[in-house]
């Protein structure tokens, strides 16, 4: 009886120290996860010319954005094509376009899961939806929309989640203004999130008129403008890490 006693200790011990030993090495993955560096990403929206000289106003809602997956590059097919604001888009009021946006905005509700796990891409959703009229947003004038701590990185798109886009014209009359395909507006310019460093991604987009009457908000490559800003606690100078700008 005392040698079987002596044997039950043993193997509660035995279990002790496997267990201990098994949480020690969760703890430490859990801890390399936590301690990777990260930057901030400022996102902010501004407006091309385009048609927008039609609008009194024109309100665009944005409930968040995606990021493009680490490792691919700027342009790389995602599943949104209509939304990458290549000359060959829809933008163009070609006869062919689908005017009342309402297949693709069809297609668009049970792919879009689908194309996110494909793809790769990470969705980041505001605490609020956040409202930008672009007739405020010319010459330069840009309106921030957030800004958050991420993991470091290089990422090659970003694109919008804008649920709606409510203009009002110049004579009063209301203005129907689609979205590519009801897909997110994407950005291709490839960007980085540094450690200590503030980068300010600003997504530039206009409304087109096409030959429908209808307009299209489609985005604007030219005027994609990437900023790096080092924090005031990185070490160094802390002077600016210059400005980037698409010329696509």
């Amino acid at each position: 009886m005392r040698d079987r006693a002596l044997d039950f200790d043993a193997i509660d011990r035995r279990t002790y120290v496997l267990a201990t030993g098994a949480a020690a090495l969760g703890a430490t993955g859990l801890a390399g996860c936590v301690g990777r560096a990260t930057g901030t990403l400022a996102t902010a929206v501004t407006d091309q010319p385009a048609d927008i000289d039609d609008f009194e106003s024109l309100v665009v809602t944005v409930e968040g954005f995606w990021l493009g997956p680490e490792g691919t590059r700027a342009g790389a097919d995602d599943g949104s094509d209509t939304a990458d604001g290549n000359e060959t888009d829809t933008a163009d009021g070609n006869e062919t376009d689908t005017a009342d946006g309402e297949e693709d905005a069809a297609a668009g509700d049970e792919t879009d899961g689908e194309e996110d796990a494909a793809a790769g891409r990470e969705y980041f959703e505001f605490d609020e939806p956040q409202e930008a009229d672009l007739v405020e947003l010319q010459n330069g004038e840009t309106k921030l929309i957030d800004e958050r701590e991420l993991r470091t990185g290089t990422y090659p798109f970003l694109q919008l989640d804008v649920s709606s886009a409510d203009g009002t014209l110049t004579d009063g009359s209301d203005a129907t203004v689609d979205l590519p395909g009801d897909a997110p507006l994407k950005f291709n310019e490839s960007f980085e999130v540094r450690e200590n460093t503030r980068t300010t991604f600003t997504a530039d987009f206009a409304p087109v008129l096409r030959g429908n009457g209808r307009y299209l908000l489609r985005p604007v490559p030219s005027g994609i403008e990437v900023e790096y800003e080092e924090s005031e606690n990185a070490e160094g100078d802390g002077s600016s890490g210059g400005n980037e700008t698409d010329g696509s």
